[in-house]
């Protein structure tokens, strides 16, 4: 719906090149596309640790089956078979190596960052009253003042996606600390790191889901903002059609430099709007544009391929995911969110 809607960029938190209020979701939507081939990729090659015995020499089993090392190899396979795995790792000390927990547990924090980044964003975008997150008739948005919708959907993912980014530093090191062998102090802690990392994950993306499901944006607050730095912006393509028409461009850059500099003053010093346009409508040297300085400065000749390049990366990367995954979402998820 907002792919060709022009919005303003950001680096640094200052005005940058126009970008579009869609382009900028798709940065949030290839964040979790990544992290939903990392969680593939890491189910599809997640090994069980077979049977190994005590240290991992498979001692006892080849002791059972009188040394008949292929009987062993046939047990360790079918009992990867019974319990769902591809295979098992090829070898052990008593536990499989804890690095696996860790590489769950990254994958974990991926999810996470991703949703921090996107709610991060929003949190941002409703400070400045472009985008907003659900906000139902009877919530109250600040205990203290009655008159503010604060981001509280947003602010509740980035607390347990904060916690989640945690988890992968308890995990390195377990595996770090775990002696030849094996060691008994991986124990409580797995069982703490590894179930509440699933947890949290799945409260935030409950959470992402009802987020995205509500999100509003204000296409008159996004478009007020990108035209009070337009101005500053189309100064470049203004300054080469007078060089084109046969101007000085020293004289002109001079002039653009001058009125840019007196605009912002009057912005900053005054608290006026932009009147770059007005100084530069009136200036004799930039004559040659004066009759379509209007058409100039739409917003949508400084988007670049925006709008484009959401329709290729919905095409390209997202409607594949939906096709794959079209009977998981026709399941109604049963989570509420309460805020």
């Amino acid at each position: 719906k907002y792919r060709d809607l022009p919005t303003l960029g950001f680096t640094h938190y200052q005005p940058a090149q126009l970008t579009t209020v869609g382009k900028r979701c798709t940065l949030w939507m290839q964040d979790l596309v990544l992290d939903l081939e990392r969680v593939e990729r890491e189910i599809e090659d997640l090994p069980m640790r077979g049977v190994k015995g005590t240290t991992g020499t498979q001692a006892s089993f080849l002791e059972l089956f009188n040394g008949d090392h292929e009987k062993v190899k046939a047990l360790n396979k079918r009992v990867c078979e019974l319990m769902g795995f591809k295979k098992a790792i090829p070898v052990s000390g008593q536990t499989y190596t804890r690095k696996i927990d860790f590489n769950v547990l990254s994958v974990l924090s991926g999810v996470a960052q991703s949703a921090y980044k996107m709610c991060g964003d929003i949190r941002l975008l409703a400070n400045l009253k472009e985008v907003e997150e659900p906000f139902s008739k009877t919530q109250i948005g600040s205990s203290a003042m009655a008159y503010k919708r604060n981001p509280m959907r947003s602010e509740r993912v980035c607390s347990i996606a904060r916690y989640v980014m945690g988890l992968p530093n308890g995990a390195a090191n377990t595996h770090a600390n775990q002696w030849f062998e094996r060691t008994l102090d991986d124990s409580a802690i797995r069982r703490i790191y590894l179930p509440e990392g699933f947890l949290a994950v799945d409260v935030i993306l409950n959470l992402l889901s009802n987020i995205a499901d509500g999100l509003h944006v204000w296409p008159n607050v996004v478009k007020a903002h990108a035209m009070a730095e337009l101005p500053f912006m189309a100064t470049e393509v203004i300054l080469m059609e007078c060089v084109k028409a046969g101007g000085d461009r020293q004289e002109l850059h001079e002039a653009i430099r001058v009125h840019s500099m007196d605009a912002g003053a009057v912005v900053k010093g005054e608290g006026k709007p932009n009147d770059l346009m007005e100084r530069i409508a009136n200036d004799p040297l930039f004559k040659a544009v004066h009759d379509k300085l209007d058409t100039m400065i739409d917003p949508i000749l400084f988007v670049g391929r925006a709008p484009e390049q959401v329709d290729e990366f919905l095409a390209d990367e997202i409607d594949p995911i939906l096709e794959t995954n079209a009977d998981l979402l026709k399941i109604d998820s049963v989570d509420g969110v309460n805020v």
